[in-house]
């Protein structure tokens, strides 16, 4: 347990926001991040995503929060988290990029916490704004998105040991990969449905004639 939750791997998230080339190079070269911690952040963006949709300011927010499902925004983010670290990794490997899977796992989460530290905050300062204030709330937004952004692709280019140029392409082709995996999973699950109706329509048919 201590190998994953060490103060020190705790920690390591918050050195990385300051210092994401070095960080993210440790967390390659010297194993210095933590699968589970990754995890536990992208879990927490979750709740403060449901958070702020569902107490931010009727000023900022024109949600209905009975609408808000959590479980379901906490599917959403995990299905997308692990979709971008699949096609990325499977671009990658074509591309010497020179990550592991772990390593994006633990990129894509640690670059999620610039966004889990904002959210919040956010959505208790919607409470105290007039509605010509509402840029003081979309700055907050925007600083913890953009921030989070910036440390995914640094993340991604020191992992693989890319250029910034081959960065960007590789991020391209991981979105195409992407929907390539969500067709072929839906080509799948067609497939899957077609093959079930037709024995069961046999199924019946011989109960019937019995």
């Amino acid at each position: 347990m201590n190998k994953y939750f060490s103060k020190e791997k705790l920690l390591y998230p918050f050195y990385v926001l300051t210092h994401p080339a070095d960080g993210f190079y440790e967390i390659r070269h010297r194993d210095r991040g933590s699968v589970p911690i990754s995890l536990i952040l992208t879990a927490l963006f979750s709740v403060s995503y449901s958070i702020n949709r569902m107490m931010a300011s009727f000023v900022v927010n024109d949600i209905d929060p009975r609408e808000v499902d959590s479980f379901h925004d906490l599917e959403g983010v995990f299905l997308l988290f692990f979709l971008f670290c699949i096609g990325n990794w499977s671009i990658t490997c074509l591309m010497e990029g020179e990550g592991r899977f772990k390593d994006i796992v633990i990129v894509l989460g640690y670059s999620l916490l610039p966004m889990v530290l904002t959210y919040v905050p956010a959505t208790i300062i919607s409470q105290f704004i007039a509605a010509n204030e509402e840029a003081f709330y979309s700055l907050i937004l925007f600083i913890g998105t953009a921030w989070s952004v910036v440390l995914a692709l640094i993340g991604i280019m020191t992992i693989h040991n890319y250029s910034s140029l081959k960065t960007l392409v590789t991020l391209i082709l991981t979105v195409a990969a992407m929907l390539i995996i969500v067709f072929i999973v839906m080509m799948l699950q067609d497939l899957v449905i077609q093959v079930y109706s037709f024995f069961r329509s046999i199924y019946m048919e011989l109960m019937f004639r019995t």
